[in-house]
């Protein structure tokens, strides 16, 4: 018996210490402070305008070459998820994300980007088709502004109809959360 115990201990260290090193492959950002509840980063709501269209647009390429343009996408709302297929929480929040594109299938007023950092369009499309997951994927085809991607993996970025962002949210999240749905909805129902 106290073998076992002690079997259990070293199995939820070792546990402990590579889920440590997950988080630390994703988040390499320790100097910020940690991370706040999904609720209190949307509820800041601080805006920042997108770039204008005189070449300082920012712009994703799909996997038959179209490319978008944020610009482009004024009048909408716009969830962009910058990740990758190798990121633990990339991959645990994907089902979420998933979850919430589809409580808007046929609404033409929101607009789901899944950017992979990578740039392995195969490789990300191929993690979709797996997971039968029915979301858009995305590599950068500009650069990306540092205040819509620093140096963490994932982090989603939700702009409103005009173009300000409304919510930079690093790490991963529950994007099903009543909250996030809550302000998800505000933005799509607004004029």
């Amino acid at each position: 018996m106290k073998i076992e115990l002690n079997k259990r201990v070293i199995f939820t260290y070792i546990l402990v210490i590579m889920a440590g090193f997950c988080f630390a492959a994703c988040n390499n950002n320790t100097n910020k402070k940690a991370a706040q509840t999904a609720s209190t980063e949307i509820a800041q709501k601080a805006t920042t305008s997108l770039p204008d269209q005189t070449g300082n647009d920012v712009i994703f390429k799909d996997k038959d070459g179209k490319t978008v343009s944020l610009s482009s996408l004024k009048g909408k709302v716009v969830f962009i998820n910058f990740w990758a297929t190798w990121c633990p929480p990339c991959i645990q929040e994907m089902p979420t994300i998933n979850e919430l594109k589809g409580k808007y299938k046929g609404n033409d007023d929101i607009v789901f980007l899944m950017v992979d950092v990578d740039n392995k369009m195969e490789k990300s499309t191929a993690f979709m088709e797996k997971n039968k997951y029915d979301l858009p994927v995305y590599v950068p085809a500009s650069n990306i502004p540092s205040e819509y991607l620093g140096s963490s993996i994932p982090t989603t970025v939700i702009l409103d109809k005009s173009g300000d962002m409304i919510a930079r949210i690093e790490g991963g999240r529950d994007y099903t959360s009543p909250e996030i749905i809550k302000v998800v909805n505000e933005l799509v129902e607004s004029n």
